[in-house]
């Protein structure tokens, strides 16, 4: 019941396994030296975050300060993927995000839980991880939640401060606590960047 394999598999652990928490341990001493980076050691910040992640594509970047609970171990980033600060993961698990894709600030990726049955969150603090995978271009503004298992499709955008409950397919403008699917992305947003603010043509090239 108590072996680190069962961390991957969206099974039931525990969290007090001593083994997992000393591998934490030394990522979290990566992520504290990246969040102490000064502002100009943007090459010192680019070599910490490969040290972080899974992977991380061309052109990504990650705003300090970030937390996580595995200092961004099993974050998979794709290329000229942009998230402000503020970033909160609940990494336990894999997270992948696609390229291009942009988080704004304070957003938090959660791959945990725990179950229900008080008896099991006792002593022996039970729980399971479940992967979060968010597509290719999403936009996911300001204090966006996003909860254990999720998966949010290409080019979809997610409201500031929605909390994501369930899958979001892709091409869609979604919002809410619970978020929930607004309406498709169309030909209103292929001439308006907001409201009824035009696209210059000029500026999509």
């Amino acid at each position: 019941m108590n072996t680190p394999n069962h961390q991957h598999d969206g099974t039931l652990y525990s969290a007090t396994d001593e083994e997992l928490f000393r591998r934490q341990q030394e990522c979290l001493e990566v992520m504290y030296d990246f969040n102490h980076t000064r502002p100009k050691e943007t090459a010192r910040r680019a070599e910490l975050l490969r040290r972080m992640l899974a992977e991380i594509g061309e052109g990504s970047m990650i705003e300090p300060p970030m937390k996580a609970n595995w200092g961004g171990r099993f974050l998979h980033l794709g290329s000229h993927v942009y998230i402000n600060h503020g970033l909160s993961l609940v990494d336990d698990t894999h997270i992948y995000i696609g390229d291009c894709t942009k988080l704004g600030p304070n957003v938090t990726l959660a791959t945990a839980g725990h179950p229900i049955l008080p008896e099991l969150r006792g002593e022996h603090a039970m729980q399971y991880n479940l992967s979060i995978r968010i597509g290719r271009n999403c936009w996911l503004g300001a204090n966006v939640c996003v909860l254990p298992g999720v998966g949010i499709g290409d080019n979809s955008v997610i409201g500031a401060g929605s909390v994501v409950t369930h899958d979001i397919p892709a091409n869609v403008v979604a919002a809410g606590v619970p978020c929930r699917i607004l309406r498709p992305i169309g030909d209103h947003d292929r001439q308006f960047y907001h409201a009824n603010r035009p696209i210059n043509p000029n500026s999509c090239h």
